[in-house]
């Protein structure tokens, strides 16, 4: 029986453009993703890098594009959060019939952005449905490294058999499965956080 869930944020409850910030980074001479660019933004996600340093080291990469162009490049991929998804959320933290927690990938500039995007109000309603907002940046794991799976299983003392995650990555669902952890790869377009029950009831 399921007693805990572990949600993702991004395209979960917020829409995202994934491609957006690619698309307007083409413009200063960005073409693809190289394994540079990878370790930096990992690195920025898991907060090993201030946001300062972040944007010195894209500026270096790409220096036809001012700090502005940058931040707003980065935060292009953060679009909308549907008031039906925060009214879900709300209505099934009041219920109680689950400890819910958040668990998310996601950097300083995105977060503040989130925040500007959603309202203060709204964004504060959010973060009081989960007993535990966890994300990357804060938390210095990432992921689908089975760390930070296990990181919020022991931190709360969750049993994994018991614990349903919902994420939009298989990559990210598949290492949670390897730990026991029940699991669904919502697909974007396709599925929604509202079916969540129908989505439990086949653990």
């Amino acid at each position: 029986m399921i007693e805990n869930i572990i949600f993702d944020f991004g395209d979960v409850f917020i829409n995202l453009d994934k491609q957006a910030t690619a698309r307007e980074m083409q413009v200063y001479g960005f073409k693809n993703l190289t394994p540079e660019l990878e370790t930096l933004f990992a690195a920025y996600e898991k907060g090993l890098i201030t946001t300062e340093h972040f944007l010195d080291q894209t500026n270096h990469l790409f220096p036809k594009a001012n700090r502005l162009d940058l931040i707003h490049a980065w935060n292009s991929i953060i679009l909308d959060f549907p008031e039906q998804r925060l009214k879900f959320i709300e209505k099934l933290a009041k219920e109680e019939d689950y400890r819910l927690f958040l668990l998310s990938n996601t950097n300083e500039l995105h977060i503040e952005f989130v925040k500007q995007r959603m309202g203060k109000e709204r964004y504060v309603r959010f973060k009081n449905c989960f007993e535990k907002f966890y994300l990357s940046h804060e938390i210095n794991l990432r992921k689908p490294e089975p760390a930070i799976f296990e990181y919020v299983l022991k931190s709360n003392n969750l049993k994994a058999d018991k614990t349903f995650f919902v994420d939009d990555s298989k990559e990210h669902t598949s290492a949670a499965a390897e730990l026991g952890i029940n699991c669904w790869h919502l697909k974007v377009g396709k599925e929604d956080i509202l079916d969540l029950n129908t989505q439990i009831l086949k653990c």
